[in-house]
């Protein structure tokens, strides 16, 4: 691995672009929401791009090709590809492929603290997140149907994972949703209070909450 370069998607990205052909930072962001892969890759602050070039450059996986001037637009400066820069690519595919990284998403962490509200007011803010899903899904089932017969499924597999967990999370919050409107699955300060040592600061956060 280059010195000062962390494997990341968008990194990944911005390399695996030069890989076509020297590109501008302005040309990768055009690209990666053009091909829809701004679902799985942050573009949506240019400063974020900015940064992660700065590294690859720094770090000698990437190159300044040419610095482009034209009236109607700023200055850009084109980047390319390094020798070293497309080794790392592929060390980075490889690993990203190959293993399994804890990501720290949002929602297992709130889950983890949803003792804090009532069991009632779980139930309203799941049924809502399920209803984000099958929008999700319906969307991604179009934009499969629409790229399917024109492109190599090859070139969608990131939709279809996408998909495919969505549609997993969907079932089990239909299925965790189903056990608190029948009580199967419920809580109260009482019963939760058992498990709190006496100094513990969520003490008071669950029993202001759940009170």
């Amino acid at each position: 691995m280059a010195p000062g370069a962390h494997p990341s998607p968008l990194g990944l990205a911005v390399l695996s672009l030069l890989e076509v052909g020297p590109l501008h930072p302005y040309g990768m962001q055009r690209l990666i929401k053009l091909w829809g892969k701004d679902r799985v890759v942050n573009v949506g602050q240019r400063a974020n791009l900015y940064r992660v070039i700065n590294r690859l450059h720094e770090a000698g996986l990437i190159a300044v090709r040419q610095t482009e001037k034209d009236q109607q637009f700023p200055e850009r400066t084109v980047y390319e590809l390094t020798e070293a820069g497309r080794r790392t690519s592929r060390e980075w595919l490889t690993a990203m492929l190959s293993g399994y990284d804890n990501e720290f998403p949002a929602f297992p962490a709130a889950l983890s603290f949803v003792m804090l509200v009532t069991p009632q007011e779980s139930l309203r803010l799941l049924e809502q997140r399920a209803e984000s899903l099958r929008q999700e899904i319906a969307r991604l089932d179009g934009e499969l149907g629409t790229h399917s017969a024109t492109l190599p499924r090859v070139t969608l597999l990131d939709t279809e994972y996408v998909r495919a967990l969505a549609q997993a999370e969907l079932a089990w919050l239909d299925a965790l949703a189903d056990d608190l409107r029948s009580g199967s699955l419920t809580w109260s300060y009482e019963e939760l209070e058992a498990f709190i040592v006496a100094d513990d600061p969520l003490r008071a956060a669950v029993q202001a909450n759940l009170s």
